[in-house]
């Protein structure tokens, strides 16, 4: 037992070497410096385990040390401000170069956009500070076996293995005042119509989920063709699944928004339209499955493997969720659609880009002036997880002459309810939104019928009076 102890011993003493994170390099302390001062809660979490020597870094040692001691302290987060008033003022006992470096991080730290690898850093550091923190509880264990003192052991352990634990009950009242004023980046992605974009500060923002309504044949492929082609033309990079169509399709549609050739002459200019593409800021990817083949977990799994090669996800697009495959069955199909569009707006909280899909409209949708959400096939409820609702009706009429309207169904981010005449040529995916209309979804639906009345009275007196 004593050489069983002796060795335990040798070991636990050998673990006391001098640790950091040097590893990791210069770039991931960076992170996590920057991490400890936007996070609060993940600040709490480090604040437990982290030892400001584990920064291989003096400036990171001393820009963290200050936000430790300004939350001791004060018993509350420091912003951004108050770091730069705290860097400018509480550096006295540090030499000049030690000054600089610390002030110049915190420069780029508030210049700088999100952190990319944020799950990562956080994730890998706290796995490496609560080790520590278990070593050091073992150690100090080694003493207290020779007393017999199992209470005090099993104390040190449970404790160093509680530290670190995710402290993220909720937005504190008090604590987070200041998250509440900092302004939300939405950084939207514009629809491409003026008219749009203003009744949606912008267009559609990261995490939101966007919708188009409209019956079969009347040109959501092509309207969701024309959201990614300015999303491309923004420099944003657009992933374009199709259940529908084939994927060179879709490429030919992107082909004819980007350049008004109409798709038909594609081939004639076929020099011309690789030359003008090539000025694209933006790159886009098209995915496609067969229907009711692929699931939004297919669909994850697609854009993790693009994250993991460096690509920046600016927009996705799903055409349409209606073809997706559900996860699990239910026993109506509705249930089924509703958790997919559910999921759908998780994904783009996830990858923190705005998605956009399409519904099919119901028999009722089929020739009707305006389509409202009642017309919406299948699952009403997939209306209340989205943030952003617009459908496009198109006549027979409409079709022949390129016209159509465009209802807003729903806007989480301003007016709707309003009702806009469009311009849609499909033989080059053209379409335009024309100043809102004053009238209302029944008044139009009324003049429609009455036109409709109109023409059947006409073509029966013209009828009576040949027959006579």
């Amino acid at each position: 037992e004593g050489k069983d102890f002796t060795l335990v011993q040798e070991k636990l003493t050998s673990a006391r070497e001098v640790v950091d994170f040097s590893k990791f390099g210069k770039s991931f302390q960076e992170k996590l410096a920057h991490l400890i001062l936007k996070e609060r809660t993940f600040c709490e979490q480090m604040q437990e385990v982290l030892f400001i020597s584990f920064f291989e870094l003096k400036y990171l040692q001393v820009f963290v040390q200050k936000i430790f001691d300004y939350r001791e302290k004060y018993e509350n987060h420091p912003t951004y401000e108050i770091m730069g008033t705290i860097l400018r003022s509480d550096l006295g006992e540090e030499n000049e170069a030690v000054q600089k470096q610390t002030r110049d991080f915190l420069a780029r730290v508030y210049a700088s956009k999100d952190i990319k690898e944020a799950e990562y850093v956080k994730d890998v550091s706290l796995d490496f500070c609560k080790r520590q923190k278990l070593k050091e509880a073992m150690i100090k264990s080694v003493d207290l076996l020779q007393h017999s003192s199992f209470d005090q052991i099993s104390d040190i352990i449970n404790t160093a293995l509680k530290l670190g634990l995710d402290n993220n009950f909720g937005h504190d009242y008090i604590k987070d005042f200041e998250a509440r004023y900092i302004p939300q980046v939405r950084r939207p992605a514009s629809t491409g119509w003026k008219l749009i974009d203003d009744i949606t500060n912008g267009g559609l923002g990261r995490g939101e989920l966007g919708v188009v309504i409209a019956p079969t044949g009347a040109g959501k492929s092509m309207v969701l063709v024309h959201l990614g082609t300015h999303a491309l033309k923004a420099g944003r990079t657009v992933i374009h699944y199709t259940l529908e169509l084939q994927d060179v399709s879709i490429g030919l549609r992107y082909d004819s928004c980007l350049t008004g050739v109409p798709i038909n002459d594609l081939p004639l200019f076929k020099e011309q339209i690789y030359e003008k593409i090539q000025d694209i800021k933006g790159q886009l990817v098209v995915k496609e499955y067969p229907s009711k083949s692929a699931s939004t977990h297919t669909i994850k799994a697609h854009l993790e493997r693009l994250k993991t090669r460096g690509i920046d996800i600016g927009m996705v697009i799903v055409d349409y969720a209606d073809l997706l495959r559900p996860k699990r069955h239910e026993r109506e199909k509705r249930h089924e659609l509703e958790t997919i569009y559910e999921e759908l707006r998780g994904l783009a909280q996830e990858f923190e880009c705005p998605i956009y899909t399409a519904s099919q409209t119901n028999r009722s949708g089929l020739n009707a002036e305006v389509i409202t959400m009642e017309s919406i096939s299948e699952a009403f409820n997939k209306c209340f997880v989205s943030d952003f609702i617009f459908s496009v009706s198109r006549t027979i009429e409409d079709r022949s002459a390129n016209t159509g309207r465009m209802f807003v169904a729903k806007n989480r981010q301003g007016d709707d309810g309003v009702i806009y005449p469009i311009f849609m040529d499909t033989s080059n995916v053209k379409v335009k939104v024309f100043e809102p209309t004053n009238e209302t979804v029944e008044e139009i639906t009324e003049k429609a019928a009455g036109e409709q009345l109109g023409k059947i009275k006409k073509k029966y007196l013209s009828w009576k009076k040949k027959d006579s």
